[in-house]
């Protein structure tokens, strides 16, 4: 099955995959999550505005995907007998080394394997993380510079303008985050919605709460970030990719 994770009270959403997720006390890190499944099947892959890490368990090998933000929501193929540890990081980080933008919509990035416990990574071999460990594996790649936080992007989020150009500062937005700011709202609205409709929230309140213009707005949103209509997430649909809240830290 999988596990939506809201919070404390997990919502079985069907039969397929098991995700866990947790918080971090890293400055860079939005969530670190687990999984695993026992069948293979297709699942709704939501958009979502963050880029992350992806340790893949698979048939007798292990290897490390660099997975760039989703801007629609999509169907993916969810392989059996598969373990996954992964974290996904804040908007407005990112590694120089790896251009967000060039990473989205499942343009992944798979980095070299070295052995079935290491990896390529800057000229050094890198040991793959596990769910208890992967902070301090955060932790070294920003000691190394390889991940780091932009000021002007964080302040853009926070509506607090750096003295730049609205078009110099727009442009550095993209570069660093590969969306706009319009579209990460978007997204996010529609992700806090999808939790609220799983908790059994009725849409037209869903949509008020959220600031849609009425249902068939949210519903339009919805179609398009997470794949299901508000009928489908009350009724539990297709499986859907890993779902938090990201104020549950």
């Amino acid at each position: 099955m999988i596990i939506v994770q809201v919070g404390q009270n997990p919502v079985d959403a069907s039969l397929l995959i098991t995700f866990e997720d947790r918080a971090s006390d890293s400055p860079v890190v939005d969530r670190v999550w687990r999984s695993h499944s026992d069948r293979g099947g297709p699942f709704q892959s939501m958009a979502s505005p963050n880029w992350g890490m992806v340790v893949t368990r698979l048939r007798g090998e292990t290897f490390l995907t660099v997975r760039g933000p989703e801007t629609m929501a999509s169907i993916a193929q969810c392989p059996a007998e598969g373990e996954w540890v992964g974290v996904q990081f804040k908007v407005g980080t990112c590694m120089p080394l790896l251009a967000t933008a060039t990473r989205r919509d499942r343009n992944d990035l798979q980095l070299p394997g070295l052995s079935g416990k290491t990896f390529a990574l800057d000229g050094s071999a890198w040991e793959y993380p596990s769910f208890d460990n992967i902070d301090s594996f955060v932790k070294r790649l920003v000691g190394r510079g390889l991940i780091v936080t932009d000021p002007h992007v964080r302040a853009v989020l926070l509506d607090q303008r750096q003295g730049l150009s609205r078009r110099t500062e727009e442009r550095r937005f993209r570069r660093v985050t590969g969306l706009t700011r319009v579209a990460i709202r978007q997204i996010e609205r529609a992700r806090s919605a999808t939790l609220l409709l799983l908790q059994g929230r009725p849409a037209t309140d869903v949509a008020y709460e959220l600031g849609y213009v009425d249902q068939a707005h949210m519903t339009r949103s919805l179609a398009r970030f997470v794949g299901q209509t508000p009928g489908q997430i009350h009724r539990g649909g297709a499986s859907l990719s890993l779902l938090y809240n990201p104020e549950d830290r």
